[in-house]
């Protein structure tokens, strides 16, 4: 078939589409067999609507969280629960950043949160501490939290990558696809309705789209049956304060959907 490699040449004739088409295979059929799926029999060329509209199924059968189906109470995600999942993170060598940590960097906040943060990865302050989003950006999404009429521990927040790239790069591709099955067992657990991106390296991942964060945020996306924002990073908007006002637009837009007023006490 035009654009797969033959079984023969496939190592060394691989294309970087062929490469991704793989990896985001594996992210899918890695939140499937943690949600309890461990076959699944895709075929044909329809394999990601087949997985989504799979996700989308098990996310609907949850989406009143905390209640059973006669709306009687149940137990909440434990912080307990995530720690497992801490434990694999902070003996994790996969990928080379690894070798280059000071601390891991897992994510901080409530374990049974509506919204969770997603950022790229931890920073210099961020890989000192072990807590994502502590420095000035940190500082600044503290503020944007407040301003949505929230606290930091209302939240979750976690990152892409768990360990910091050297310089504050980008993650390459390779330490994102190693690390993503962590977030993606994060979200399981925690479970949230709505989630915002901080910036195109989350928003990318996540959504399997190349286009700019301009042109990603501002409007919602499916993301396994999760509400989905992407906004600006809070670092980016130190650097542009005048953007601060669009990224408002787009914390405003989640208020509304969850139904918060803001602080002044008017509705968003």
């Amino acid at each position: 078939m035009e654009g797969q490699p033959d079984r023969g040449t496939a190592r060394g004739v691989m294309s970087v589409a062929y490469i991704q088409a793989l990896r985001n295979l594996a992210l899918k059929l890695e939140t499937l067999k943690i949600h309890g799926h461990d076959k699944v029999a895709v075929t044909g060329d329809d394999w990601k609507n087949q997985m989504r509209a799979k996700l989308n199924e098990l996310n609907k059968k949850t989406a009143a969280k905390g209640k059973t189906s006669s709306g009687v109470a149940v137990a909440q995600v434990s912080d307990k629960s995530l720690d497992s999942i801490r434990a694999e993170v902070e003996n994790c060598q996969k990928c080379a950043l690894g070798k280059t940590r000071t601390n891991t960097v897992f994510g901080v906040g409530d374990p049974d949160a509506r919204l969770m943060f997603i950022g790229e990865g931890p920073g210099a302050a961020e890989d000192l501490q072990g807590e994502p989003f502590v420095g000035r950006a940190g500082k600044l999404l503290n503020d944007m939290i407040q301003a949505m009429g929230l606290k930091r521990s209302d939240v979750y927040i976690a990152n892409i990558v768990k360990c910091r790239p050297p310089g504050n790069r980008d993650p390459l591709p390779e330490e994102s696809a190693q690390c993503m099955p962590y977030l993606m067992r994060q979200l399981k657990m925690i479970r949230p309705e709505y989630v915002c991106a901080l910036g195109a390296v989350p928003a990318k991942n996540l959504l399997e789209r190349n286009e700019p964060i301009g042109k990603l945020r501002s409007s919602f996306h499916d993301f396994m049956g999760t509400q989905f924002m992407a906004t600006y990073h809070p670092s980016y908007l130190l650097r542009n304060p005048a953007a601060k006002a669009e990224s408002w637009k787009d914390l405003k837009m989640i208020m509304d959907k969850m139904g918060l007023k803001d602080p002044r006490g008017k509705n968003v």
